[in-house]
């Protein structure tokens, strides 16, 4: 699932994220260290993958959305 970077806190490396739907999710310091990230800006693409619990869905991970250009 694909996301755009709608805050980030680089003290606490947790922040928020817009679905192409509108919908606001957040993810903590955890899902921003499982994804090897070192920085993230307002505006980014981003990958997420979701963990299910019992309060919802929650981001496990996220990552950089990279493009491949076409040969």
């Amino acid at each position: 699932m694909q996301a755009t970077v709608r805050t980030y806190d680089a003290a606490t490396r947790s922040g928020s994220v817009l679905l192409d739907d509108g919908t606001q999710l957040d993810f903590d310091a955890a899902a921003f260290d499982a994804g090897g990230l070192r920085l993230l800006r307002f505006g980014q693409r981003v990958n997420l993958a979701l963990d299910q619990g019992p309060d919802g869905d929650r981001i496990g991970v996220i990552t950089l959305s990279t493009f491949a250009l076409p040969a």
